[in-house]
């Protein structure tokens, strides 16, 4: 069976993705044939592309869709064709018009979220929900700070996060972007244009905050420090404007016996249980209305090329999709 694709032979700019026509091996035990109905585009399909996360080539991109299953293997009982899945992380791949995937890192789409809803935004929701129930666990009454908070990360947790108690300082690189963060922020600065730090540390009085989500990267590594109370957390999930500098950890001693840590989602859903549970917890605060995530770009999967471009150039808002 052929499908069509982007492929990528050399890492490079958003000039080196191709539509290609591929040959879809047999379905194996344990597998599930997808006919995908939405493609979630995130930022870390351009560090694969980029080559920032080396991929063997040549290579599909891509880590997150929701498609309805047209075929499975030997040996799957939790699926049936027809059924609505959707899925984030694993090997790379999701830029195709179908797909095969193992059937463990499935999860069922509830009826009331929309095919691009689901493709666009489980991998951010899932993220979401690790960085602040697991990774630093954020209570009621705390005030965080969130960076890139207009992102598509960002408005999913800055939502969840006061759904939670939290007050929330978030930060957005351009004016632009700030109506739409003061939606669910109670206080947003613009980093590139403000003295951040400084505002933070009015903002809690002088004491920092507790923890501080960094998917910007380094452009805010030094500042996050900066901005955290003693033994607060900088969790650094995301390098959209570059990977952190080499530190020398006795920094985090200097500044307050801080705590660093670089976490990923794949460690947070490495278990069939730990998958779901996250899949699930994310879906049904959605269902609940605690969280609106929305899907503000389009783009035709030939266009991939374009929607990397839109990314990068930081003129998006909420989420995107590529439609098969």
């Amino acid at each position: 069976m052929q499908t069509q694709a982007i492929r990528i032979h050399a890492h490079g700019g958003p000039e080196v993705m191709q539509l290609e026509t591929i040959e879809l091996p047999a379905l194996q035990p344990g597998e599930v044939l997808l006919r995908h109905l939405a493609i979630g585009v995130n930022f870390i399909d351009t560090y694969h592309r980029s080559g920032l996360y080396p991929l063997a080539l040549p290579a599909g991109l891509g880590l997150e869709a929701c498609g309805e299953v047209e075929a499975i293997g030997p040996g799957v009982r939790e699926f049936r064709p027809g059924d609505r899945v959707a899925y984030a992380g694993g090997a790379t791949g999701a830029y195709a018009g179908k797909r095969i995937m193992p059937a463990d890192r499935l999860v069922p789409v509830p009826i009331g979220i929309a095919d691009e809803l689901a493709a666009a935004t489980l991998l951010r929701g899932m993220t979401a929900q690790y960085l602040l129930k697991r990774t630093f666990a954020v209570q009621r009454g705390q005030t965080i700070l969130f960076h890139a908070a207009a992102g598509g990360v960002g408005q999913i947790a800055c939502q969840w996060a006061r759904a939670l108690g939290a007050h929330v300082i978030g930060t957005v690189g351009s004016d632009d972007k700030m109506p739409l963060a003061r939606l669910y922020c109670d206080h947003v600065i613009n980093y590139r244009e403000e003295d951040w730090v400084a505002a933070v540390r009015e903002i809690t009085g002088g004491r920092g905050v507790p923890v501080v989500y960094d998917g910007v990267g380094a452009d805010t590594f030094a500042g996050s420090l900066d901005c955290l109370a003693p033994r607060g957390m900088l969790v650094s999930f995301g390098n959209a404007s570059g990977a952190v500098p080499a530190f020398n950890p006795g920094l985090l001693a200097q500044k307050g016996s801080l705590f660093f840590t670089r976490p990923t989602l794949g460690h947070y859903t490495a278990t069939r249980q730990e998958l779901v549970d996250t899949a699930a917890d994310y879906f049904h605060i959605l269902e609940h209305g605690q969280v609106r995530a929305t899907v503000q770009q389009h783009f035709a999967l030939a266009d991939a090329p374009e929607a990397h471009r839109a990314l990068e150039s930081r003129s998006t808002t909420a989420s995107t999709v590529l439609l098969p």
